[in-house]
């Protein structure tokens, strides 16, 4: 049995019925994250490298031995969707090698290192509101690792503001957090607790998503305090 992004752990009775036990392909190098969320989490976390794990199903929670790793490098400008899709390639790859070895008998499981493990917990929607008092660099990871879901957000006039892509940028900037200080082709850019993060893609409530730049010719944000729901 083979499983993939499975929300729920099997029970010992499950385990135990096939042959060769129960295969998960999971999106971290194990044990670094274990859990539902493991390619957000890394991006969010600033990870350089992540990968693939095809680890024999026990009973914890990612816990069992593994079988095969395949590392992947994160990107700069990934988001857990592009990232997603390379990891998705890779596992495919990695389970069929996998199953040649089980038929070969030439697997080689190596136990997990518990005390290296990190608890990557499910995406929640509250999560997603930005917090303009935070680092750019944070923002900007948290920004790529919530797309395409929940998709962070802030508040501009009391309507919310998703942000689907962002940069942060190498300056500095004294205004209040969330103060729009610049505007233009390249984008919005906005300060933060520390840093300045550029707005490349966004999308205004029952509005289409568009760039910064065709956003602002409809009107100027030069010098508004977004994140204020009221």
């Amino acid at each position: 049995m083979v499983v993939v992004a499975y929300g729920l752990i099997l029970p010992q009775a499950v385990l135990d019925t096939p042959l060769h036990g129960c295969l998960n392909i999971h999106a971290s190098l194990l044990p670094r994250w274990r859990g539902a969320a493991p390619i957000q989490r890394a991006i969010e976390a600033g990870d350089s490298e992540t990968g693939v794990t095809i680890m024999q199903m026990d009973a914890g929670l990612d816990t069992g031995d593994m079988l095969l790793a395949t590392p992947c490098p994160i990107q700069d400008d990934d988001s857990a969707q592009t990232l997603h899709d390379r990891l998705a390639k890779i596992g495919s790859e990695a389970l069929l090698t996998v199953l040649q070895q089980i038929k070969s008998g030439t697997l080689s499981p190596i136990a997990q290192e518990n005390n290296l493990a990190n608890y990557a917990k499910k995406m929640e929607k509250h999560e997603a509101e930005i917090d303009w008092q935070q680092d750019a660099p944070q923002l900007s990871r948290r920004i790529r690792a919530f797309n395409p879901w929940p998709v962070c957000f802030t508040w501009l006039d009391g309507k919310s503001l998703r942000i689907l892509t962002a940069q942060p940028l190498a300056q500095t900037s004294h205004a209040e957090p969330g103060t729009v200080i610049k505007e233009g082709e390249e984008g919005i850019e906005v300060a933060c607790g520390a840093g300045v993060l550029r707005l490349t893609k966004i999308q205004l409530a029952g509005k289409r998503a568009t760039s910064a730049a065709e956003f602002i010719r409809g009107r100027s944000l030069l010098g508004k305090l977004l994140g204020q729901k009221e």
